[in-house]
């Protein structure tokens, strides 16, 4: 989902924190608790048990894109469900990046819209930008890495990993472990991302991870373009969007998605036959976090609030392990001791320290990407 890019830290006056709609005096004797829907952390709304009293009260929560198998989700809404008794509705669950902000910009004040997203931070950005967001610090917000978070707290990185190659080793032999593999004659038929890039935040980084490995930069990412241009070219590239069903039939025998995706997938379907062997190429080591954000219009305003504060807590962030992904929380929660350093020890070792592109490269690539991605894959 490893920020993935370098933030100026801003200092903000009383009245800039007004206009982003966090009130610099919120903790003076003379300010009340706040309605749910304006409250911009639990203490403004009136501390965490009256939170958790008007969530109930709500008890509904719907989101938007979040299959049961993705950075075991399905754990967190058990764990959210049971805690509180509050029902999660998932529309969607195969929603893409765009996809939700698409949801948040043409639902409205509707009772059906999605009261929060999960999106890759490159799509929260632009949903900050598009005034889709409601700012709300979590009570974890301080232990957030600056470079992981919206200043004005609009969004905020939950967790991450790295882009990896998923190969059925059952159906392929040998599997590839790197970009390069992936263009041997072998490969036919048999390389799928997981979605349009233009849509995804995943295939969208699967691009970027292959114009590092062939020349390219965080300022260039056209060699990406090219990397999968070739593969369509010799007849490598599977244009079926890899998901878990086309994982566990074999239809997408060779899947480009983040590690804890297709770990969870080998771990999912290991009992029905299937042989999932996983590799973070070292030719494109690329690193992602995915951001949690509120509808500004959220229908379920006070439950919104609390699963960001769940999703952030040592339980939530504990959770995110057993799907293999990065807590973002989780380099503070070892200091502190909530780390559940078992869980932690099943991730895939990584060398060096990752890099991200800075904001500016970021929309570079995305405009790029946009130009050139169908041309790239067509005929």
């Amino acid at each position: 989902m490893t920020a993935p890019s370098a933030r100026a830290a801003a200092v903000f006056g009383c009245c800039a924190l007004v206009a982003l709609g966090l009130s610099a005096c919120e903790n003076t004797p003379t300010a009340g608790p706040r309605k749910p829907s304006v409250a911009t952390s639990a203490q403004n709304a009136g501390g965490m048990g009256a939170l958790i009293a008007a969530a109930k009260k709500e008890g509904r929560l719907t989101t938007i894109g979040l299959p049961r198998d993705w950075a075991d989700y399905g754990g967190l809404i058990d764990g959210f469900e049971k805690k509180y008794g509050i029902r999660v509705t998932v529309a969607e669950p195969l929603a893409h990046s765009k996809d939700e902000i698409d949801a948040l910009r043409k639902s409205g004040k509707r009772p059906g819209a999605p009261d929060v997203i999960d999106v890759g931070d490159t799509f929260a950005r632009t949903a900050a930008e598009q005034n889709l967001l409601a700012p709300y610090k979590v009570a974890a917000y301080d232990s957030i890495p600056g470079s992981q978070k919206d200043p004005g707290a609009r969004w905020y990185n939950n967790y991450g990993g790295y882009i990896s190659i998923g190969c059925e080793a059952n159906r392929v032999k040998p599997c590839p472990e790197t970009f390069a593999d992936l263009l041997k004659p072998g490969y036919k038929g048999k390389v799928a991302l997981e979605g349009n890039p233009t849509k995804s935040e995943t295939a969208f980084s699967s691009v970027y991870a292959a114009a590092l490995a062939n020349n390219g930069s965080f300022d260039d990412i056209q060699p990406g373009l090219d990397f999968f241009g070739e593969l369509k070219k010799n007849g490598n590239f599977n244009p079926l969007e890899s998901s878990a069903a086309a994982v566990e039939d074999g239809r997408t025998p060779i899947s480009i998605n983040w590690d804890y995706v297709n770990l969870g997938y080998a771990d999912q379907f290991r009992s029905k036959g299937v042989n999932l062997q996983v590799a973070i190429p070292f030719d494109g080591s690329f690193a992602q976090y995915y951001a949690q954000a509120i509808n500004k219009n959220a229908p379920h305003p006070a439950a919104a609030r609390l699963w960001e504060e769940y999703l952030f807590s040592p339980e939530g962030q504990n959770l995110r392990l057993n799907g293999y992904a990065r807590p973002v929380l989780m380099d503070a929660m070892r200091t502190d001791g909530t780390l559940n350093e078992t869980s932690a020890a099943r991730l895939p070792t990584v060398e060096g320290t990752p890099q991200f592109p800075t904001d500016a490269q970021v929309e570079k690539a995305k405009a790029t990407v946009a130009r050139g991605w169908a041309k790239a894959v067509s005929g």
